[in-house]
């Protein structure tokens, strides 16, 4: 056999020396019997006992004679596990889970657990610590940054929230808005997200809404609201809202342009009127913190004196007069902020010139403040938000209010918000949620004999009351008196480890804001989420949030939040908005993204939308489908600076009308809950156009807006409205975002019909795509036939098929209408839906679908 080495010899490689290594700190020593001769280095090994071995043997043992006459072993015993464990292979970090281990743990033994820092403080490399730096000195005291000051360096060209830390460890982030956003989670979590929408509970931070609040005579804020919100539906001023029992979701417009210049979707939010006497009684011995920004000195506060008797629960909202001074707040999507308030600016001045020529010899103020970054507001949906909510908060014990104590106690038993009334809005004051840390959710009790349902608390105002109007208070809780360091030293101080402190009397109360939030459509098919949105002051969305979390609830992106209007099926702002303000920035940053991604891509591994027939790829082309110029999309007042929409004196006219005397057709949404009815009466008339003019002018009359100018002619109106609708595909695939929308002739038409009716039939297959499917879905229409475009396409999880939401002219739907009723025959159906084709912008196949009207 030939020599392993060329000088000969026949020495061990390297890897035999590292298994004899092995094999000898693997070995457990043996001690040696007295009068037999061993090796010097005995090894155990297989032993020899006989049959009759077990006889003789005591029946009794005395444990520390055996103990010491088996010393050898035990030692020997240690020794080999001790030895086995730092001659293994494996290092300390990759002794631990997977879910535990970190890439800083390599570098720093601190991130290793207490029982593993021994063996890794010895792995460490010396000098790879020294070649890391940890050696050179750090910077003087002088010289270091401090961490406010580092993290103020980074938030120069955008704005962190106050869980930004959290998110940015866990979630994908970008910049958005003028925001640093969480986009998704880093794991997957699409699906479970989903789930946790529909069956746990989901939490958003959605403290980078805009909210502007308006302060005025109440007949003054009405006619300012009234003149820029959506007519469809209860007005902005109505008892129903105006009370602060509900929060209204409507639209904003610029004013008196309706139905033209959609901005964005506002959230409306009334101050409930004072109610006499207080409704919450703080005594002394309880509850030290007062109503006044005074309160937060050190000095002792002053005793109150306590109502007694009937006194005490005798609360009645006093009726305000139509010159009361009253708040509204605006919540918006922080893109839409600089329209939102231009628009309110005109509106403000438009109804302070109106009032002026009322009321001659009297003035009237109305004041818009921007409270961005004054509070913070969480949305947690899901059947389970009652619970998590009813865990993580703890009202104080001194809130009377009777309407509250119903709804408290009644908040854990329901299995889902969407039993309170919709909008339902709750003001309350809680205990600081790090005294009650950890939290635990709230268990559904089952319905006794005598259980009232959840839909007997109406809202009202006295439920609404809530000190987080108080601007006052908010500054005062803007710095919490305690910080997580000393609540933790109490926490350490308590006999009973674990146990919650006990609120004391300098400890912060809270007050909050809850919203009663429904994502729902009026389609059957669709199954609505509901939930609430908490609205806490500035300074404590971590100590609120961390609470929230830690009950189990999963946390969601902007990924997420998309995903539950989708899933709810009402479209989303901006995406799902044609003509919105906010939409033509959203599809020009989306074009340039995907259109560098596609040019990054090798020819062979992206599609030739030339070939494929895709003539907008990027965008949806609304003009092309509208049969408008190139531009008429695009609003004509964009890009125009502040002080020209900012009207500084009530003495002249604002010009609000002149983008709507604009001659041509202009493109323009028609949305609302109105919009069935709206397209029902005038389907039935001869002249569209007269008949769509006619309704809008009604839907103005509502707000008291004058018709619209006559230089807008009726075919103009008609020719250029959109209608916003939804998309479900009748058999197999999912569309896709910005998939086009095309129109069947006649033939093709009830050859579908007959493919669908066909498909319905259970000796089919529901896999199996018949010869008469694959032929017609392989037919390419042509580009005349595109009468509209996808904005959300996917896979809806919900319904299990694939869904859309989209938009189309007005004209074209009422024209697929018609031929729908035209072949309509004795067998099917009296309303049958409406068959449409959808094609992917890089597929080659047509699927066949029904779209309807999404009315919301």
């Amino acid at each position: 056999m030939a020599p392993k080495r060329k000088d000969g010899t026949d020495e061990p490689t390297g890897r035999e020396k590292k298994k004899q290594k092995m094999a000898v700190a693997r070995t457990i020593a043996v001690q040696p019997v007295k009068g037999v001769s061993f090796a010097k280095n005995a090894v155990a090994g297989p032993s020899k006992v006989a049959i009759n071995s077990l006889k003789g043997l005591p029946s009794t043992i005395d444990v520390e004679r055996f103990a010491e006459a088996r010393a050898f072993e035990i030692d020997a015993m240690h020794t080999a596990m001790k030895t086995a464990s730092a001659s293994s292979t494996s290092r300390a970090w990759q002794a631990l889970p997977r879910h535990l281990r970190r890439r800083a743990a390599s570098h720093d033994v601190r991130r290793v657990p207490l029982r593993l820092r021994e063996k890794a403080r010895a792995e460490m490399d010396a000098v790879r610590k020294k070649a890391l730096g940890r050696s050179m000195p750090k910077l003087g005291k002088n010289r270091r940054l401090k961490r406010t000051e580092l993290f103020a360096r980074r938030q120069r060209d955008k704005l962190w929230l106050e869980t930004h830390i959290w998110h940015a460890k866990r979630m994908k982030m970008e910049n958005m808005w003028g925001y640093r956003l969480a986009v998704h989670p880093t794991e997957k979590s699409f699906r479970p997200s989903h789930r946790a929408s529909i069956h746990g509970s989901i939490l958003h931070d959605a403290s980078y809404y805009s909210l502007i609040e308006l302060k005025g005579p109440e007949f003054i804020l009405q006619k300012i609201l009234d003149s820029c919100c959506d007519p469809h539906g209860p007005g902005p001023g109505s008892k129903r809202y105006s009370t602060g029992s509900r929060a209204l979701e409507t639209y904003i417009y610029k004013p008196r342009s309706y139905p033209f210049n959609l901005i964005s979707p506002v959230t409306i939010i009334w101050k409930p009127p004072p109610s006499s006497p207080v409704s919450i009684v703080e005594p002394l011995e309880d509850d030290g913190q007062q109503n006044e920004a005074t309160t937060r000195d050190r000095g002792p506060p002053k005793r109150k004196r306590k109502p007694k008797g009937k006194e005490k629960e005798q609360t009645q909202v006093l009726p305000p007069s139509p010159e009361t001074i009253r708040f509204v707040w605006l919540r918006s999507h922080p893109s839409s902020y600089e329209d939102v308030l231009s628009a309110l600016k005109t509106s403000t001045s438009l109804a302070l010139d109106a009032v002026k020529r009322e009321h001659e010899g009297k003035e009237f103020e109305v004041e818009l403040a921007d409270l961005r970054g004054q509070v913070n507001a969480f949305e947690i949906m899901g059947p389970k938000a009652n619970q998590v909510l009813r865990g993580a908060l703890s009202p104080i014990p001194q809130d009377q209010r009777a309407d509250f104590k119903t709804f408290w106690s009644r908040l854990s038993d329901v299995q889902t918000s969407a039993e309170f009334s919709r909008g339902t809005i709750v003001g309350l004051k809680v205990v600081d949620p790090r005294l009650k840390f950890p939290p635990k959710n709230a268990k559904v009790q089952a319905p006794s004999s005598e259980y009232a349902p959840a839909t007997t608390v109406f809202p009202s105002a006295q439920l609404a009351q809530s000190e987080i109007w108080d601007e006052a208070m908010r500054a005062s809780l803007a710095n919490p008196r305690y910080k997580k360091k000393d609540l933790d030293e109490r926490r350490s101080k308590l006999l009973i480890p674990g146990a919650h402190l006990t609120p004391g009397r300098q400890d912060d109360r809270i007050p909050i804001l809850l919203i009663q939030r429904s994502l729902e459509s009026p389609d059957s098919n669709s199954r609505g989420i509901h939930g609430w949105t908490v609205i806490v002051p500035a300074g404590w969305a971590m100590a609120f949030f961390s609470s929230l979390t830690f009950t189990g609830t999963r946390v969601g992106g902007q990924r997420e939040r998309q995903t539950q209007a989708f899933e709810a099926g009402i479209p989303y702002f901006p995406r799902d908005l044609p003509t919105s303000t906010g939409y033509e920035a959203y599809a020009a940053a989306r074009k340039q993204e995907e259109k560098s991604r596609w040019e990054r891509k090798p020819p062979a591994k992206r599609p030739n939308f030339e070939k494929l027939g895709t003539s907008s790829p990027w965008r949806a082309d609304w003009e092309a489908v509208l049969g408008l110029p190139i531009g008429k999309c695009v609003p004509e007042d964009e890009g125009m600076d502040d002080e020209e929409d900012l009207v500084t004196t009530q003495r002249e006219q604002p010009a609000v009308e002149a983008d709507v005397t604009e001659a041509g057709p202009r493109m323009w949404l028609l949305r609302g809950g109105e919009v069935p009815l709206v397209i029902a009466n005038i389907s039935k008339l001869f002249n569209l156009g007269a008949g769509l003019l006619q309704e809008v002018n009604r839907l103005r009359a509502k707000r008291g807006h004058e018709p619209l100018d006559p230089t807008v002619k009726a075919d103009d109106l008609i020719r250029g409205a959109l209608v916003s609708v939804r998309v479900k595909l009748c058999t197999r695939g999912a569309p896709e975002d910005l998939a086009t929308i095309y129109s069947v002739d006649d033939n093709e038409a009830k050859r579908w019909e007959k493919v669908l009716r066909n498909s319905r039939d259970p000796k089919i297959a529901l896999d199996e795509e018949t010869p008469e499917e694959v032929e017609l879905s392989e037919i390419v229409p042509p580009q005349t036939s595109v009468i509209g475009y996808l904005t959300t396409g996917h896979f809806s999880l919900s319904r299990g098929q694939g869904y859309g939401i989209g938009a189309m002219p007005l004209v074209k739907y009422l024209a697929l209408q018609e031929q729908t009723q035209r072949l309509r025959t004795s067998t099917t159906s009296p309303n049958p839906p409406l068959l449409v084709k959808i094609r992917n912008r890089s597929g080659q196949r047509c699927r066949a679908a029904h779209v309807e009207i999404l009315a919301t």
